[in-house]
């Protein structure tokens, strides 16, 4: 499996950390955190490989942070995949538009996280 560096962006910090613990001790991967969508911009840069954003934080909610992400010209080629559990067809739909390359429903599957995070990412 290759080595990813992912910053990893939700206002819970047990699914911060459970994601952190999936990616680094299961892929091996490199994981920063945010825990709203302002640390996120603060935190964000060209050299990650993709952005797991929560949809749902208080002040700054995803798609805002993502649209952000998006007019930041450093930052606005880097893969987001949403984590929510809002994953009704017309929001996944939504989020695409976006520019998020997929989603992720909640609760995930953390064995599998890496997986389908790569997924997302060959998809293209």
């Amino acid at each position: 499996m290759r080595h990813l560096r992912v910053l990893i962006v939700d206002d819970d910090p047990d699914v911060r950390r459970i994601s952190q613990l999936c990616l680094v001790d299961f892929a091996g991967w490199a994981a920063e955190l945010a825990g709203s969508g302002r640390e996120a911009l603060a935190k964000a840069d060209e050299a990650l490989d993709v952005i797991l954003l929560d949809v749902m934080m208080p002040e700054m909610d995803g798609p805002t942070t993502l649209t952000h992400l998006r007019a930041a010209p450093h930052l606005a080629k880097v893969p987001v995949i949403f984590m929510t559990a809002r994953v009704w067809g017309d929001e996944v739909i939504a989020y695409r538009q976006l520019g998020a390359r997929g989603v992720i429903a909640k609760p995930f599957d953390p064995v599998g996280l890496p997986t389908q995070i790569l997924a997302m990412l060959d998809a293209v």
